[in-house]
């Protein structure tokens, strides 16, 4: 329609600039309007008295108006645009080759077949002919299929030939080679030069938008480049795009290439459902409790109820029923342990409903490294109490745990529990880094303030934020702010603000769960929520002496203690504190929980509280050889990047140590792996491996020769050796199946952001004549008239029909 009344496009009007093309004499004109518009006016005044002023405004407005508009007429308006001249000019194509354009969402007809509708997808076979397509060549992708195996497996040849041979004319591309030279690129994580878009197998495991941009304006640099076409559904999910897709678009935006984008797919993809995110620890102790935390984002399914399974290797280990609400997104939570330790893939699932057309997105698996490793920790109390004694015992049974007591039974007097051997701890509470550091976890009992030095509080609070290791302090008469310790540098590790020393406040409190504490794995002490929540409210109260009211930024308060009269205090608060996590529970009698008049005997909820709070101070205690091998999952020919953090004794970082990583794959083959100083940053090491084949691998890291690095450290040079380890699995990734809808926005700003346009498969056919329309490459300047389009002479009749009937209504005319 706008084409027809304003004679062309609206990118013409967009780029071009208006022009009059009348001679000199079309001032002259100018001026003669101006007069019979004076001419008008006076004509109208003499007009009868019966017609009042507004009329006459109305009736000479009218006439005005449209001499106007035939003024402009006479005066030839053109708009002066620049076009390419043909042939001599480039257009890089840019066609998504990843996975997710197999998703069959427009009338059952992929994005991948509506792609290559537009560019084109026929070549011979190797017998010489065509060849007749499969009725429908994607239906065997267990990715799209929504098969359960992880590593589903990479399209063959006959896939590829599937795709070349189903469509076939390539309108788009025919149009556009009327006038360009085209120069055609398939592109996933990297991009790659293609003679025709049949020979794309739609099998990128994930997409980077930058990397392609970049690649095309790297390799076409110097040519006569009008524009660079995009041609995806807008996923760009490769985090490490190097540079970043803002940085891709800054350039061509300056080097005066525009960018056109069009979007395949459907923005809303429906019915499905998503399990969209998976939230779990990366690493746990063997036979704790996980509570995973799980989105599920669901559309045209709303009523139906499903089932969400949690599978390890196998094995259902937790279940629950989701009623699905309106299209959106449900929030839930799933317990589950973990006996077998190792590297488990754990598997979230909702079996594929009826009509779904994308269920490759119905499952996520995630890695979780299940330890068999003891953690030490240190308790250290100021003085005997029940509190020590059932702590221990509540934990003797636990193989993972190691707590060691230090115990001042008088002045330098030292009782020793569970020490590994007579030098241990002998000269009481650790004043060196290197002692403490050998803790993965501290408990600090009720002990002052003022028993401690400068160096070790400051040495307690690096031990959470720097050595990465879990802090317990509990509450007490020595403890906390009635200890001393507020204004110390340990205050500044805790997740409570201390009040003043003073006179401690003896209170009984009921324990009350916030909100944040009912999704809490460690306050899980029943096997379901529900009955963990109602066994709160039926444990008895405990004493607390510690005037704890506030809580810092970012911490978080799992439970409060509530008294019969008076403001609740917090009972139990964390937060992450550099590296570590440090806790406050500020009750001193929690033991009344394993041997008060109401718990039976039987009763082992104190023993389970102890054991979860223990596993979690505990559980992430990193090592002094941290690896990073990014995602869980490697696509195969792809290089897994091993990054390690090293470190001495101090835990502090470490250059020119001699780091080689030890690769197993499954066959159980092992590759070394030399891991090289970054430069960049202190204690950093890098290398890369091409797993060769699929299935789970160990990655192990040992460091000799280090050689301490940082402000102040020196050149001391150790032959420690430290080691660490982690897992991945090499296959391919299922990132592509979520969040699978047309990214319409992303693919809008691309073009806004370089002066390019968008545009759906459905009107893509017209951006073969709107690309011409461009000052990049080699142009030449055209005029286009303007003085016979439609809504000038329709504006023209209208004003004088207009003026005309005016006049007949109030008998003018």
């Amino acid at each position: 329609m706008f084409e027809f009344l304003f004679k062309y496009r609206p990118v013409v009007f967009e780029r071009g600039d208006l022009s009059l093309a009348a001679p000199s004499w079309g001032v002259v004109l100018a001026f003669l309007g101006v007069g019979a518009v004076v001419w008008f006016a006076l004509e109208y005044r003499r007009v009868g008295p019966t017609v009042e002023a507004r009329d006459r405004w109305v009736m000479m407005g009218l006439r005005a108006t449209a001499l106007g508009v035939l003024a402009f007429l006479l005066m030839r308006p053109v708009l002066l645009v620049s076009t390419v001249v043909p042939r001599r000019n480039f257009v890089a194509i840019l066609l998504d080759d990843s996975r997710s354009m197999r998703v069959a969402d427009e009338d059952g007809e992929t994005r991948a077949q509506r792609m290559l509708d537009l560019f084109g997808g026929e070549e011979e076979d190797p017998a010489g002919g065509t060849g007749d397509p499969p009725a429908d060549p994607l239906a065997a992708d267990p990715g799209v299929a929504g098969s359960a195996a992880m590593d589903p497996a990479p399209a063959e040849p006959a896939d590829r030939q599937a795709f070349a041979t189903q469509r076939g004319e390539g309108a788009l591309r025919q149009a556009l080679e009327d006038r360009f030279r085209l120069r055609m690129y398939g592109f996933d994580s990297d991009a790659d030069r293609i003679d025709a878009a049949g020979e794309m197998a739609f099998t990128g495991p994930r997409t980077n938008l930058a990397a392609g941009l970049t690649r095309v304006q790297q390799e076409m640099a110097g040519l006569p480049l009008s524009g660079i076409v995009v041609v995806s559904d807008g996923a760009d999910n490769d985090d490490e795009a190097t540079p970043p897709l803002s940085e891709a678009l800054l350039s061509a935006r300056a080097a005066g290439i525009p960018i056109y984008t069009i979007g395949m797919g459907s923005e809303r993809i429906a019915p499905d459902v998503e399990v969209r995110r998976v939230e779990v620890p990366r690493a746990a102790l063997e036979g704790t409790t996980i509570v995973a935390d799980v989105i599920v984002s669901h559309a045209g399914l709303g009523g139906r109820t499903v089932r969400l399974d949690v599978e390890d290797e196998g094995r259902i280990v937790g279940t629950r029923d989701l009623t699905l609400g309106p299209d959106g997104e449900e929030a839930v939570q799933l317990q589950f342990t973990l006996e077998e330790s190792g590297p488990r893939a754990i598997r979230f699932f909702v079996d594929p409903q009826e009509g779904e057309a994308l269920t490759g997105n119905n499952e996520r698996q995630v890695l979780v490294e299940v330890g068999d490793t003891r953690r030490k920790i240190l308790y250290f109390e100021g003085s005997p109490r029940p509190e020590n004694k059932f702590l221990r015992r509540a934990v003797a049974d636990d193989e993972n745990l190691h707590v060691v007591t230090l115990l001042r039974t008088a002045d330098e007097k030292y009782l020793r529990l569970d020490v590994e051997g007579p030098g241990e701890l002998a000269g009481g509470f650790p004043d060196t880094r290197e002692e403490l550091y050998e803790y993965d976890g501290l408990i600090l009992g009720s002990v002052e303030a003022s028993f401690f030095t400068h160096d070790q509080l400051q040495m307690m609070a690096d031990f959470v934020g720097q050595r990465g290791g879990g802090l317990l302090v509990l509450g007490g008469r020595r403890s906390l702010g009635e200890g001393g310790y507020t204004g110390t540098p340990l205050a500044d590790a805790l997740p409570v603000v201390l009040g003043g020393a003073g006179e401690p406040d003896v209170l009984e409190v009921s324990a009350e769960l916030t909100l944040a504490g009912r999704r809490h794995a460690a306050m899980r002490i029943a096997e379901a929520a529900e009955s963990s929540a109602e066994r709160w409210t039926e444990l008895p109260p405990l004493t607390s002496v510690n005037r704890v009211f506030e809580l810092k930024p970012g911490a978080v308060d799992l439970l409060r203690g509530v008294p019969a009269e008076g403001e609740p205090r917090m009972l139990l608060a964390h937060q992450r504190y550099g590296r570590g996590t440090s806790i406050v529970f500020a009750a001193q009698d929690s033991w009344l929980w394993q041997m008060h008049a109401d718990i039976p005997l039987e009763d082992e909820t104190h023993e389970t509280l102890w054991r979860q709070l223990l596993r979690w101070l505990v559980h992430d205690t990193p090592g002094r050889v941290r690896l990073d091998s990014g995602d869980d999952v490697v696509p195969m020919g792809e290089p897994l990047r091993i990054r390690a953090e090293v470190e001495d004794e101090r835990y502090l970082r470490v250059n020119g140590a001699d780091v080689v990583a030890t690769v197993t794959g499954p066959g159980g083959v092992a590759s070394e792996v030399r891991l090289d100083w970054t430069v960049e940053r202190d204690g950093e090491y890098e290398g890369r491996f091409v797993p060769p084949e699929r299935g789970l691998y160990s990655v192990q890291v040992r460091a000799a020769g280090a050689r301490t690095g940082g402000p102040g450290a020196g050149a001391e040079t150790s032959r420690d050796i430290a080691e660490g380890g982690s897992f991945f699995r090499a296959g391919t990734p299922r990132i592509e199946e979520f969040g699978a809808g047309r990214r319409t926005e992303l693919l809008r700003r691309i073009a806004d952001e370089t002066g390019g346009r968008f545009y759906t498969a459905d009107d893509a056919q017209v951006l073969a004549d709107e690309i011409r329309y461009t000052e990049s490459g080699d142009t030449v300047y055209e005029e286009r008239s303007l003085w016979d389009m439609p809504i000038l002479f329709l504006l023209l009749a209208g004003l004088l029909g207009g003026e005309w009937a005016y006049r007949r209504r109030k008998d003018l005319a």
